[in-house]
């Protein structure tokens, strides 16, 4: 973790949770505003259908509410998707663009992503730009060519650290127990830390990297210690408030102990 930078916390509930979940959300606000205020910051990035009532919920507390995607269009004849104003308009703040699953699901390139990070701050949106690598690209020692390239070609210039956050994650840890070696993370991280200055100056050292893929409470502290990562892109943790809440906890006692 990097002490001067607040570290964040995102749950990304992907295609789950119906108005039954909203009860769990609550608790969580109210928590976080008890809790984290200081330390952390939170999002909960519930799936579309439960963007507004979310953010209702959550309204008066300092947990924050984000999108899972949208569509790089402002409007126009694109059925069943949802712009970025779509999601300001329920009054979210964060939007996650370039998941694995979107690239690999829906075949999205970094040309795509670019344009969704676009509409994202065209609509007043934080961005949550996901980038990582397959497990063979892992095994062939490929990691630093596909990072640069993601981050070189879905990221526009003029990124901030008030528009943008970065969240690597290996395609194939996610889902899975399995995770890169804290050395490789480390490395990855500071690769990851190095294009960023480089491409956006002192913007580049202030812009948060978050660790997604399998983070779990057992392993949050862990992952958290590490230098450069500011925080954690959570799945299926997410989907249990003491499991999230946990993750929570752990970055909240690094940040206390002057990580």
């Amino acid at each position: 973790m990097t002490p001067d930078l607040k570290p964040l916390i995102v749950g990304n509930w992907k295609m789950n949770g119906d108005r039954d979940q909203l009860d769990q959300l609550a608790i969580l606000a109210h928590r976080i505003s008890h809790e984290f205020q200081q330390s952390v910051d939170v999002v909960v990035c519930p799936p579309a259908t439960l963007l507004y009532v979310a953010k209702t919920i959550s309204e008066g507390s300092p947990l924050m509410v984000g999108a899972q995607d949208c569509h790089n269009e402002a409007t126009g004849a694109h059925t069943g998707d949802i712009s970025a104003e779509m999601i300001a308009d329920c009054l979210a703040e964060f939007c996650i663009v370039g998941h694995s699953e979107r690239r690999n699901n829906h075949r999205e390139t970094n040309s795509h992503v670019a344009g969704k990070v676009k509409a994202c701050w065209r609509a007043g949106l934080a961005s949550i730009v996901c980038i990582g690598e397959t497990k063979a690209q892992y095994d062939a020692c490929e990691v630093d060519m596909i990072i640069t390239k993601q981050i070189t070609d879905s990221i526009p210039e003029g990124a901030t650290e008030k528009d943008t956050i970065i969240a690597y994650e290996p395609f194939w840890a996610i889902g899975s127990t399995k995770i890169p070696s804290l050395k490789s993370l480390k490395e990855i991280h500071a690769l990851i830390r190095d294009i960023l200055v480089r491409r956006f100056g002192d913007h580049g050292l202030r812009i948060r990297i978050l660790y997604g893929g399998s983070v779990r409470p057992e392993n949050a502290t862990e992952l958290l210690s590490i230098q450069n990562v500011n925080g954690a892109l959570v799945g299926g943790a997410s989907l249990q408030t003491a499991d999230f809440l946990a993750i929570c906890q752990s970055c909240q006692s690094l940040v206390r102990n002057h990580y």
